[in-house]
């Protein structure tokens, strides 16, 4: 007995393969938005080891924290939370860095979800680079710049600097910013990384200068969010705030995921 089969006719054929097409454009954006999701927790948890790391630093040198930049002030670009180099035009090595001894593997590990990084030799391509693309609370704990005391003329302005915050001088650990996705652009089209999460207002000597917002760096590369780690050593993520500025290069920071989380002042990084 002969059996005779059906085939698809091709009005059939172009059925099915709209209905699967609509089906993987359905499933494409939720695969994609899942491994966002998980690429941020595992940012967070590399956050969280950043945090801990400075608080380990500080138990171990008299409550004072890991310095963000000591030799900052003399333009020598040396010295960072995260490592050190030898010249302008190298990135920064991690076995320099005063946190090394605090961190698994004795090194800063790169945001999962961090853009791709603009380098190269040039040293306005890579003044920061070795981050990781995240950014250290310099203004407030990584420095004393917030100290009237010692933060006045050129000499104690090195020494605002090369001074740190001690970690029980927080009042608020749950709601003072230790470490932040960070990053900044210089063109308007790519971003390069920054070492620094910079509070909406500068303090100099002591004093907040409230004329003219800083250069955002908070980065805002999770789904929207940033993912920050408050000096209590917890972990969580802040929407970007409806505000826009212009940076020190003239770019429109909203435009690149640049900007602060609410409220837009000095609050969520200052000591008080």
């Amino acid at each position: 007995m002969i059996r005779s089969s059906k085939a698809f006719s091709l009005t059939e054929l172009l059925v099915v393969l709209g209905i699967a097409s609509i089906l993987l454009g359905l499933l494409i954006p939720a695969v994609g938005s899942a491994r966002a999701r998980a690429r941020a927790a595992v940012c967070k948890a590399q956050v969280r080891q950043l945090v801990l790391a400075n608080t380990g630093y500080a138990n171990e040198n008299d409550g004072l924290l890991c310095p963000a930049a000591e030799d900052i002030w003399d333009n020598a670009g040396l010295h960072r939370w995260h490592g050190s180099r030898r010249s302008l035009d190298e990135p920064f090595d991690p076995a320099g860095s005063p946190l090394k001894a605090y961190l698994a593997g004795g090194r800063i590990k790169r945001c999962p979800q961090s853009p791709y990084f603009l380098a190269g030799r040039a040293w306005r391509y890579n003044f920061e680079q070795g981050c990781g693309g995240y950014g250290y609370n310099l203004t407030y704990l990584g420095s004393r710049l917030w100290d009237k005391a010692i933060a006045g003329n050129g000499c104690q302005m090195r020494d605002a600097y090369r001074k740190t915050t001690r970690i029980t001088m927080i009042a608020r650990p749950a709601e003072t910013l230790m470490f932040a996705d960070t990053a900044i652009s210089t063109d308007g089209l790519n971003l390069i990384e920054y070492s620094f999460a910079e509070p909406p207002f500068a303090v100099i000597a002591g004093q907040l200068i409230a004329e003219v917002y800083m250069s955002p760096s908070m980065h805002f590369r999770h789904l929207g969010s940033a993912n920050v780690g408050w000096s209590d050593g917890h972990v969580d993520a802040r929407a970007m705030a409806a505000f826009n500025v212009t940076n020190a290069y003239g770019v429109d920071c909203l435009g690149m995921g640049l900007g602060w989380p609410e409220p837009v002042d000095n609050s969520l990084f200052d000591l008080q």
